[in-house]
């Protein structure tokens, strides 16, 4: 069996090395870095003990995560050689060591790895900013950074800064967040006797700095609570928690489930009108809106003992995976129809759906265009559908001459004739919107917002002509329509 001992070699200073780890740097064993690029290398060699480095993998390897993985793999492979090795890492072994993180998964019956620790550069770096983690501090590997990393609410050091490339990848995520001007720290040799340097400068100038080395690392500070211009989920649930609260809004206090049940349908609307009129800003605005439904639900929910947002989020994430097996669990699908087909088929397994009529009942009472479209949608899934447009088309006719028709009968009272046929046609024309691949209820709701562009432009004429609407006839009314379809005058 093999053994790796795992040493830290501490931030910098050769001073700081335990004794455990000195033993074991003298022990006779094999020495290897994973880097050689860092200060307490010159005691190996004021010593002369002998140590091999894995810089070379840093030089033909494509991505950091494939040089850490074949490092961990070639150490496996010379403990097993060699019986007992050393394997030195900067810093302590379990603070953003990714080799170690590795290594420890492939511990098994023939590899044992043992950990001897060292000082880690955390505490230099928080002695440098004079920061206190007790508030809470958030450790991420800059060679991986992303959006997801950023806490606003937490303190958080960015390490393994290792060079201007990696720097430049975390100026742009930060700069999405925070903006270009939000004061950070550069820290350099933290913890390094006469070499330690910390800079504070603004995110914009993240890329610029000529000092960016592998004992590079990044101090970015929460949002002041007093000055705060950025917020994330953190925030807004501390908010609605304080809406609800005695000492918070009346309103909110009295609001369930069902009282505001209908928000959620017309916010989700408003949504799709700004995604329709291309409006970004206020995308924004309604998305946060619509998020709001989430949060207020949720909020209500914990308060009742029902559930938490934990819960939502968890069971948006499991159905996510379980309806994505061609991702998750490397199930081949070549067509976009297919994902679509295995979604459904995934949904109705664990609704106890049994037949294609259990499909159309399972649709939610949406508004009916919607639910027209969904039904008509379903039902084609089993081949019952016309081949073409044409054969839908064919159907709007028809049930156009049986409106005219049932119209006769209104004369006899009996309007839910007329009611019935006019549903018919409605539901054609739903079916002809489906075969060109249009949303009925978008379709609808483009036109009814033409209409009021259209309208509004017509009473605007009237008033230039000095006439008002309600004194002209219906032809005078159908000139300025023409003319407002036409674009004729200037608003």
């Amino acid at each position: 069996m093999g053994k790796i001992y795992v040493l830290g070699l501490g931030p910098g200073n050769p001073d700081d090395l335990t004794m455990g780890v000195l033993k074991r740097i003298k022990s006779g064993d094999r020495n290897y870095l994973r880097t050689e690029k860092h200060p307490t290398v010159e005691y190996f060699k004021q010593n002369g003990i002998p140590y091999e480095s894995y810089d070379y993998a840093y030089e033909k390897g494509e991505d950091f995560l494939g040089v850490y993985e074949y490092i961990a793999e070639d150490l496996a492979l010379k403990a097993d050689k060699y019986k007992t090795i050393n394997y030195l890492v900067p810093g302590n072994p379990m603070v953003a060591e990714k080799t170690v993180e590795i290594l420890l998964q492939k511990e098994s019956e023939s590899l044992e790895v043992e950990l001897l620790t060292g000082i880690s550069f955390i505490e230099p770096i928080l002695e440098l900013v004079r920061r206190d983690p007790i508030d809470g501090l958030k450790i991420v590997d800059g060679t991986e950074f992303k959006l997801k990393d950023i806490d606003i609410n937490l303190d958080c050091i960015v390490t393994q800064v290792y060079n201007t490339r990696v720097a430049s990848n975390i100026k742009l995520v930060l700069s999405e967040v925070y903006g270009d001007e939000y004061k950070i720290y550069i820290i350099n040799s933290a913890g390094i006797d006469g070499e330690e340097e910390i800079h504070s400068i603004s995110i914009y100038e993240l890329d610029r700095m000529d000092n960016i080395g592998p004992l590079t690392s990044i101090y970015i500070p929460k949002v002041d609570k007093i000055t705060k211009k950025i917020y994330n989920m953190v925030d807004i649930i501390d908010t609605m928690e304080l809406l609800r609260s005695d000492r918070g809004c009346p309103w909110d206090r009295e609001q369930t489930h069902k009282s505001i049940r209908e928000c959620v349908i017309e916010e989700a609307y408003e949504v799709v009108d700004a995604i329709d009129r291309e409006d970004m800003d206020d995308l924004i605005e309604e998305l946060g809106d619509l998020l709001l439904q989430v949060v207020f639900h949720s909020q209500i929910a914990l308060e009742e003992g029902e559930f938490n947002l934990y819960d939502i989020t968890t069971e948006l994430n499991k159905k996510l995976i379980y309806r994505h097996p061609h991702v998750f669990n490397e199930k081949k699908v070549e067509k976009s129809d297919e994902v679509v087909y295995n979604w459904n088929k995934l949904k109705f397994k664990g609704r106890n759906i049994k037949t294609y009529t259990d499909t159309l009942v399972d649709i939610p009472k949406l508004p009916s265009l919607m639910r027209s479209y969904k039904v008509q949608q379903r039902a084609s899934e089993v081949g019952f559908d016309w081949d073409t447009v044409d054969g839908a088309l064919d159907k709007v006719k028809e049930e156009y001459y049986e409106v005219i028709e049932s119209i006769n009968y209104i004369k006899g009272g009996d309007v839910e004739k007329t009611e019935e046929e006019l549903g018919d046609l409605l539901f054609a024309v739903v079916n002809v919107c489906r075969f060109l691949e249009v949303n009925p209820e978008v379709a609808l709701n483009k036109t009814i917002n033409k209409f009021i562009d259209r309208f509004a432009i017509m009473e605007a004429k009237s008033d230039r002509i000095g006439k008002k609407l309600e004194d002209m006839t219906l032809e005078e009314m159908d000139i300025l329509w023409d003319e407002a379809k036409l674009h004729r005058f200037n608003k």
